[in-house]
């Protein structure tokens, strides 16, 4: 553990210079004192290393000193890869990797090329989860993750809808996905998604298993993520659009039932108007999207929704009555 430590705050001088030992107490997640000894220990193995007291003092190395202690471990080079997502990677248990990972990195590069890097980490951040999200509580993820790193089997009680399953699983994949982690696994001969969250208990067994030779997790991704969405339209809608107004479906419905209406959308008529079908999750959900269009679009079918609408229309006029058009807002 010292010794990664020692790599990881001589990386630091090379890459920053000058750094004051409570700052570097603070990154290493340790006191001053072992900052001290540290430095003590660094410059008896010869490394050129001193501190400068005083207002504007800290630890720094002679300059002109560069280590080539800068290449990467395996766990490191995975780590990469999460860069822009400290926070993945700490679910992972690869943070602490990830940062010797950067530094090595930085200490590799020339001192423009570091520069311009540092500017970038300063000036750009990536917050993946939406907004108002809380993260799940994910207790057996650490335990995923290594059965995934060593192609291991997972004995796991996953929490459905309806019932606690117990599942023999083939991990093959994590995907963060909007701050939730997903495992995506085979069992037996078919490919499944389950939220980490849901899974109760895991144990990786003593039994290994060959990961498919042309499987890409990307790719199966996407197209789960699309089947998944039209599973999802139970119900449709036939309407009439004012074909400049076709835009707004991106507002209203999911990326599956915009493609779904412009694939079934007719000739505009002399109006410049066309017919499509709409699809949703429910009637009140087709319903809540359809308003929020407005005049621009008119329900066919089927006559219950569109007698729903009427309904609605009907409420709102009796509530609001006859009101002159204000400034900014014309009348139908």
């Amino acid at each position: 553990m010292r010794a990664s430590r020692l790599v990881q705050l001589l990386l630091i001088l090379q890459t920053r210079g000058r750094v004051t030992a409570p700052e570097l107490a603070a990154e290493l997640e340790v006191s001053v004192r072992t900052v001290y000894r540290d430095v003590e220990a660094l410059s008896a193995a010869g490394v050129p290393v001193y501190s400068e007291p005083g207002r504007n003092g800290g630890v720094r190395l002679v300059d002109g000193y560069r280590t080539r202690l800068t290449g990467l471990t395996s766990d490191e080079a995975d780590a990469v890869l999460l860069a822009g997502l400290p926070d993945a990677a700490a679910d992972l248990g690869l943070g602490t990797v990830l940062a010797t990972a950067q530094l090595k990195v930085l200490a590799a590069l020339p001192p423009e090329l570091r520069g311009r890097a540092t500017r970038i980490a300063e000036r750009v951040h990536v917050d993946a989860p939406g907004w108002f999200h809380r993260p799940d509580e994910t207790p057996t993820l650490a335990t995923v993750t290594d059965a995934l790193w060593h192609d291991r089997r997972l004995q796991v009680r996953y929490r459905r809808s309806d019932r606690v399953v117990e599942r023999l699983i083939d991990p093959l994949g994590l995907v963060l996905k909007a701050g939730t982690w997903y495992l995506v696994a085979r069992q037996r001969s078919d490919i499944r998604s389950y939220r980490v969250s849901r899974i109760e208990t895991a144990r990786a067994t003593d039994e290994f298993f060959t990961r498919p030779d042309d499987f890409d997790l990307s790719a199966h991704w996407s197209e789960a993520q699309e089947d998944f969405a039209r599973s999802m339209l139970r119900v449709r809608a036939r309407c009439r659009i004012d074909a400049e107004h076709m835009r707004m479906l991106r507002l209203s419905f999911e990326p599956v039932a915009v493609a779904e209406a412009y694939a079934s959308m007719s000739e505009p008529d002399a109006r410049g108007w066309v017919e499509i079908t709409v699809a949703s999750e429910s009637y009140p959900v087709l319903l809540h999207g359809i308003l929020m269009i407005g005049e621009h679009v008119e329900i066919l079918g089927p006559p219950e929704l569109r007698a729903q609408i009427s309904a609605i229309a009907a409420a709102m006029a009796k509530r609001y009555g006859a009101v002159a058009p204000t400034d900014g807002l014309t009348s139908p």
